[in-house]
């Protein structure tokens, strides 16, 4: 049986923890530099600490070196490789050529991943970066599934495709973009998208200062460059059988609960995948738990489309504490994320189990034993009675009512 790798994102060390526990079999990351989410950006201690935990649990740890770096930028670098070398990258991910021949050139003992900012869409192109010393290629996320069937059959066995199957889709080809730079002074290229896109614009006449006028496709206004998010749990087994290795979550600034929540869903896709086996239901349906807009299979299947009908998210639970530990009986202490109480209803989120499990919440206490009327202060360490014993880092989330949420532009 062929193996098709989960990877997901991580943008701490909480984050890393939570994929691997939930069913990573690689994470990726950015250390302090070099890296296109300079939120994301982890310290030199930190990614030793995710490379020592991610080994230790049998996961990889793929580190991002995938800025368009300037010629005083490059001087670093071959400083920057050996020390990620040191910490324990099993693979860098590079975007320039540059840089993939300092990589070959400073740590032959790292792989060395093709990022999707290059844009490959050819074998051609794929054949020229193996021969260059490339282990994956990441290709164009405007390529369908039949392309990359055709790239799968055409390039080396050797080189890996890693494709992009949930997250946020980017406008611009590959995601190059130039949006940012002129109206936000933001560079796409170092990593700082101010993702003017998702903007809501209206039409300012210059003899007119201060008056807008609002450019309409429909009620809400346009939203013209609106990309919908990536959702491809359906449709695991078709990547596996197109010769797929290694399915790739965005979102490395994104919550910690976002990490277990899509994790867990495609490693059951996953497994299933591999296993000849239907998806259950349910965890399409965990796709809806964590925030995203409204999802498409991207450029898989043909045109994705727009999303022209606003730049709100969509919110299906909040996330209410992770347990830190759980005795035979099911009493458990947790640490609280947001306030709940007595009588709340519930779910329970198990690393690598089953659905979901509903209950309704009993008596509080806090640490020491002293009963609480409602938890109501954050990362505080609550006792309560679960449905039965679970692992650490099980997650406790509460239903939306209004799952609609509105973010303001940057």
């Amino acid at each position: 049986m062929r193996k098709l790798e989960v990877l997901s994102p991580a943008g701490d060390l909480e984050r890393v923890k939570m994929a691997v526990t939930y069913g990573a079999d690689a994470v990726y990351l950015s250390g302090p530099g070099y890296g296109m989410r300079p939120a994301g950006r982890m310290s030199v201690e930190d990614v030793a600490a995710a490379a020592a935990y991610c080994h230790s649990h049998g996961a990889k740890i793929y580190i991002t070196v995938n800025t368009t770096p300037t010629d005083t930028e490059t001087d670093g670098l071959p400083l920057y490789l050996c020390e990620l070398e040191e910490l324990g990258a099993d693979a860098v991910i590079v975007g320039d050529v540059g840089v993939l021949m300092m990589a070959r050139q400073y740590i032959p003992g790292v792989d060395v991943h093709i990022s999707t900012q290059t844009g490959v869409m050819n074998a051609v192109t794929a054949r020229a970066f193996y021969e260059l010393g490339a282990k994956r290629i990441i290709p164009a996320r405007e390529l369908s599934l039949e392309q990359l069937r055709e790239l799968r059959r055409r390039w080396p066995p050797e080189l890996e495709i890693e494709a992009l199957v949930h997250g946020s889709m980017c406008v611009s080809f590959s995601g190059r973009c130039l949006l940012s730079n002129y109206l936000a002074s933001r560079d796409v290229s170092s990593g700082q998208c101010a993702q003017p896109c998702r903007w809501r614009f209206a039409l300012m006449e210059e003899r007119l200062p201060g008056e807008y006028f609002p450019i309409s496709e429909e009620e809400n206004g346009t939203y013209i460059l609106n990309s919908k998010d990536m959702c491809l749990i359906d449709q695991i087994s078709d990547i596996y059988e197109a010769g797929i290795s290694s399915l790739k979550i965005e979102g490395r600034t994104k919550s910690a609960y976002y990490v277990a929540t899509v994790t867990n869903a495609y490693r059951h896709a996953a497994d299933a995948a591999m296993q000849g086996e239907p998806l259950e239901d349910c965890w399409r349906q965990e796709t809806e738990a964590i925030s995203h807009r409204p999802y498409s299979t991207g450029f898989y299947y043909g045109q994705p489309g727009q999303h022209t009908e606003g730049s709100d998210y969509y919110v299906g639970c909040d996330i209410i504490a992770v347990v830190e530990s759980s005795d035979a009986q099911g009493l458990a202490l947790v640490q609280q994320r947001n306030k709940f109480a007595p009588g709340d209803e519930l779910e329970l989120v198990v690393p690598r189990g089953g659905a979901p499990v509903r209950f309704v919440c009993g008596a509080l206490s806090d640490a020491e034993g002293f009963p609480l009327g409602v938890a109501n202060r954050p990362m505080q360490s609550v006792q309560l009675q679960l449905p039965f014993a679970v692992p650490p880092m099980s997650i406790l989330r509460r239903r939306r009512e209004n799952t609609l949420f509105r973010r303001s532009q940057p």
